[in-house]
């Protein structure tokens, strides 16, 4: 079994295939992530985001699939530097650079920068957000609502209470209460620094010029490139994952530093 098993994983054919199934994950998870992340834009203190945020963190089947994001990540990352190093090592200096360059465009060329440029986005992105919502010092919100009206009323803290003890939510005297971590404003806060602000925004033009040329070159690679299909992959890889979702991310961090 681990001699025929062998060459999946040593061949560059194996490799891509594990980039192109690992890269279409991550795909999915940005188009998840995403519809998340735009409870940000509501009106409402935080109230939707916050519930979404301890809803990801605490659902059994979310928690399994965020290992399998972070397997994922890792995977991808190591055999893209495998692949390019081999290129790098079977290539001579120099060689028929120019054709090179005229035949395949730039994003094509460079997806190990734009990777690396996205990787110090994705860990500056878990360390700001990630490890303070888990371990760090999240502040803190409570909405209490009344259940007849919806009427909402907040009590917030920089830092949380001393006694507490995670969500919670219950009902008294008509009133819904909940207690929770506010990642809300943890997100306001760090988008007020303009350094971060920029980051995010290069984070998320490195994403587009990746997944404009990544999104279709998985599906070629997976044998999915019948010439019935291949023009919309190419119009979803362009318009969905290399336009649309890139542009809503960067909303965000705009959205916040101009608002202040």
């Amino acid at each position: 079994m681990s001699s025929k098993s062998k060459p999946l994983f040593s061949s560059s054919i194996g490799k891509k295939l594990i980039m192109s199934l690992t890269g279409l994950f991550l795909c999915t998870f940005l188009v998840i992530h995403l519809i998340g992340n735009l409870q940000l834009f509501k009106n409402d203190e935080g109230y939707a985001f916050n519930n979404y945020a301890h809803f990801m963190s605490q659902f059994a089947p979310i928690k399994v699939v965020s290992y399998l994001l972070y397997a994922s990540i890792v995977i991808h990352a190591v055999y893209s530097l495998v692949l390019t190093i081999k290129n790098k090592a079977a290539r001579p200096v120099g060689y028929n650079q120019k054709a090179g360059n005229e035949n395949s465009k730039w994003n094509s060329r460079n997806m190990g920068i734009l990777g690396t440029i996205i990787l110090v986005f994705l860990a500056t992105h878990m360390q700001h957000f990630w490890f303070q919502y888990k371990f760090g010092t999240t502040p803190y919100i409570e909405y209490n609502t009344e259940i007849v009206t919806g009427n909402r009323q907040t009590i917030s803290s920089d830092v949380l209470p001393s006694n507490y003890d995670g969500y919670k939510i219950f009902v008294n005297d008509g009133v819904e209460t909940i207690q929770t971590k506010d990642l809300y404003k943890q997100v306001a806060y760090t988008f007020q620094n303009p350094l971060i602000v920029l980051l995010y925004l290069v984070a998320m033009a490195a994403l587009a010029f990746h997944l404009i040329h990544g999104f279709q070159s998985a599906f070629q690679t997976i044998g999915f490139n019948h010439k019935r299909y291949i023009g919309f992959i190419r119009s979803v890889g362009i318009w969905v994952f290399g336009v649309i979702i890139p542009i809503a991310f960067a909303a965000m961090p705009l959205y916040f530093f101009f608002k202040g």
